[in-house]
């Protein structure tokens, strides 16, 4: 009886962050939140057991609603118990950083980490130009394909990331241009994303070469490997143990970039070692 009790438990907090995940995508940030069909949409899941878990979340303060739109948004509560984290930390020390870089470049510049076989978004900081990429958080890629992820993976030795890759290297980008607030826009087109075939990385041989790069060069680049139009560059942050914590990416439509992303780059990994000095690093 226990242990079908765990089970069933297991199974309704696995339905409770998949609501939330729904809730942390640019979509509902960007519309102020999501009725309970389009969570269930998005989810998978029936409109009744959506709207049950909603409920139990709003009651503990992880979800609001708004009494006029009947919509949910992430509460008050998840963003405080967030703040908390070590992360919540990196992205306040972050963000003057973030500030910084997207004033030099006029790019937007994002703060990410590792989770699992995906890049995560804590924090963005957007270009002023109105061409642009706009804010990723909350949102999650596959590691391998993008120069965060690299970077994130560059202070690996060779049996941890072959480890990873074996269970992440197959891994697509989870990234969708139609409702994704972070895919370049000329006027209300949305380029397409082009096929994972235009990566670097192919295997694990050169996974490690990328990693490689990296280490030596002090920064990673993406060259329309994510999206059409968009070139990118990312550089590791290290902690006071000099541990990768997270990257440094700053993410710009090509056409505006031109032959210089390796200039960009160097700015990005410059901006990245600021960033690690303020947490500790002495490396």
């Amino acid at each position: 009886m226990e242990q079908g009790g765990s089970r069933r438990n297991s199974a309704g907090l696995a339905r409770d962050i998949e609501v939330l995940e729904a809730l942390g995508r640019p979509e509902a940030v960007e519309a102020g939140g999501l009725g309970v069909v389009r969570i269930a949409a998005l989810t998978g899941r029936d409109k009744a057991v959506v709207s049950r878990t909603l409920a139990t979340l709003a009651d503990a303060g992880l979800v609001d609603r708004d009494p006029q739109t009947l919509g949910y948004r992430l509460g008050s509560r998840l963003y405080a118990l967030a703040a908390r984290t070590a992360e919540g930390a990196l992205a306040r020390q972050a963000r003057a950083h973030l500030k910084h870089v997207t004033e030099v470049t006029r790019e937007t510049a994002h703060l990410c980490v590792l989770r699992g076989g995906n890049v995560l978004t804590l924090l963005s900081e957007l270009s002023p130009n109105q061409f642009k990429t706009t804010g990723w958080e909350g949102v999650t890629t596959a590691a391998w394909c993008t120069p965060s992820g690299r970077v994130l993976l560059s202070d690996w030795d060779r049996e941890s990331v072959a480890l990873w890759y074996s269970e992440h290297g197959r891994d697509e980008p989870v990234l969708e241009p139609q409702e994704h607030t972070g895919a370049v826009r000329s006027g209300f087109a949305v380029l397409p994303r082009p096929s994972t075939a235009d990566s670097p990385v192919h295997d694990l041989d050169t996974l490690l070469a990328e990693l490689a790069k990296v280490r030596d060069r002090g920064y990673s680049t993406s060259d329309e490997e994510l999206e059409r139009g968009v070139v990118a560059a990312s550089a590791p942050v290290h902690d006071f143990t000099s541990r990768v914590v997270a990257s440094l990416n700053v993410s710009a439509p090509k056409e505006r970039i031109g032959s210089q992303l390796d200039k960009l780059g160097r700015i990005v990994a410059a901006a990245a070692h600021d960033l690690s000095v303020a947490l500790g690093h002495t490396g």
